[in-house]
């Protein structure tokens, strides 16, 4: 059994289809990425499956449970994390505060993201509005982590970045 199985999705936005019938699995340790143009529903796709927009038709199953009617804090909670697209820290907040925001078991989530994410803890005082882009995208999948997460969704994770920064955010998804 797949620890993902989406089947027929289909999702409006009012009047408009903005998803058509998509259908995938994940299966526990695979890598899976949703490749197209502008507009063609890879970020509405995301949302649906974390419960931040709601699917008209079709089935959300992680690990055997429909989830597709289940609330976003809901699927938190059931071990699904998301990073969404253009990173949306809370740039008034410092990076530990950011962390903080992610965590059910602060202490360990925590340590685990400052090994994971040195800069950081280096930061941790820090303004995350004032973090570089590859910085807030550390901190975006570090808040992510923090809730210790079977299944994490990221949306764009190198969108903006520098070729150094996408080659280090990639290594930390492998």
């Amino acid at each position: 059994m797949a620890m993902l199985e989406v089947k027929d999705l289909h999702v409006y936005y009012g009047v408009i289809q903005a998803l058509k019938g998509i259908s995938f699995e994940v299966n526990q340790g695979e890598v899976i990425a949703l490749i197209g143009a502008n507009g063609a529903g890879k970020t509405t796709t995301l949302q649906t499956l974390t419960g931040l927009l709601s699917a008209k038709e079709g089935s959300v199953v992680f690990e055997g449970k429909d989830i597709t009617r289940v609330p976003a804090h809901k699927i938190v909670e059931m071990g699904i994390a998301h990073v969404p697209e253009g990173r949306r820290v809370f740039s008034d907040l410092s990076v530990y505060e950011n962390l903080i925001m992610g965590a059910y078991t602060i202490q360990e989530s925590l340590a685990g993201v400052y090994k994971r994410f040195p800069r950081l803890e280096e930061r941790k005082g820090q303004r995350a509005g004032t973090l570089s882009g590859g910085e807030q995208q550390m901190l975006a999948m570090g808040r992510a982590l923090m809730s210790k997460p079977r299944l994490i969704v990221m949306d764009e994770p190198s969108m903006g970045l520098s070729p150094i920064f996408v080659n280090e955010i990639f290594d930390i998804i492998r």
